[in-house]
């Protein structure tokens, strides 16, 4: 198949293919170096990344449900410094772009980070996670209110020259209302769903499954919200929307994409087949042929309604 059918743009970012790795599922990448041929993938989000290292929340922090799973790792990381000294220098032979997840609990700690990674070669992108604790607002997170959402993001658009995703939480009234304020404050591109809050109860000790008491639940059983999500945004936004939530096949990604993803991140999957995101990528070419389309560019925001 020609190199161009598959190809697509994220902003300035030229992906060879619309299969990204979703941050938190597949390491700092280099972990799937020997599972995965990484120069194959569309493109790399590593792991959730912050000012400095993170313990994360005690176990258990992982539960199966049905039809997904509850996770409360709580952002464990090795810090941007470690990533940057250590892992990064790993991931340099692939031709794959490298994008980094971030994090921070205050307005201030988001704009370091863009700063940090700034300068730094091999990394395409920033994708900020603005799920996360406002610690100046008692713990309410930045991705709930469009205002908090916006100010996170213009705070690292004056940092960086970097593509610039922003990963919006589904745990809101009016999804279209924050993807407006982000997309206003700079964002070069838009990447939904992050996790839903759930929890899960051990009925024999009355005690939730999780440390944490509540997690974010992904996994097939939210693609149906996730998929409702980007179709919405999709079409009151300008930029690019990238497509996240219980992706497990290419029938799948092509929903997401048919509903106006331009990209899709696979998250969950990874753990059940660390092999999934080349067949959903083989998947997808072969669905392009079978229609005799010429590239995948053309399935993008084609609903019928």
């Amino acid at each position: 198949m020609h190199d161009d059918v598959l190809s697509v743009n994220i902003g300035a970012v030229k992906l060879k293919n619309p299969v990204m790795t979703a941050s938190g599922t597949f390491g700092y990448g280099v972990e799937f170096a020997g599972l995965v041929d990484l120069n194959r993938l569309g493109g790399i989000i590593v792991k959730g990344l912050s000012l400095k290292p993170c313990a994360g929340n005690p176990p258990p922090r992982i539960i199966e449900t049905p039809c997904g799973m509850l996770n409360a790792i709580g952002l464990e990381n090795i810090g941007i410094e470690t990533f940057i000294r250590e892992k990064l220098p790993l991931l340099k032979p692939f031709s794959t772009p490298v994008f980094v997840n971030v994090y921070g609990t205050t307005v201030k700690e988001y704009a370091q980070m863009a700063e940090r990674i700034s300068g730094v070669e091999g990394i395409s992108g920033m994708e900020v996670n603005i799920s996360c604790p406002n610690v100046h607002a008692g713990g309410i997170a930045f991705g709930v209110d469009p205002e908090a959402a916006a100010r996170v993001v213009g705070a690292v658009r004056k940092e960086t020259q970097k593509l610039l995703m922003v990963k919006l939480s589904p745990n809101v009234t009016d999804i279209v209302a924050i993807a407006r304020s982000v997309e206003d404050a700079g964002a070069d591109a838009i990447s939904l769903i992050n996790t839903l809050t759930g929890m899960s109860i051990d009925i024999e000790t009355r005690k939730s499954r999780l440390a944490h008491i509540t997690g974010g639940l992904s996994g097939p059983a939210i693609k149906p919200v996730a998929l409702r999500m980007v179709w919405q945004v999709a079409r009151k936004v300008r930029i690019p929307v990238i497509g996240i939530g219980g992706i497990m096949n290419a029938e799948d990604a092509l929903e997401f994409i048919i509903a106006g993803a331009t990209a899709v991140q696979v998250g969950t999957a990874n753990f059940v087949d660390p092999g999934v995101t080349l067949k959903i990528i083989e998947g997808i070419a072969s669905f392009i042929r079978r229609k005799n389309l010429t590239q995948v560019r053309e399935l993008i925001g084609s609903l019928q309604v």
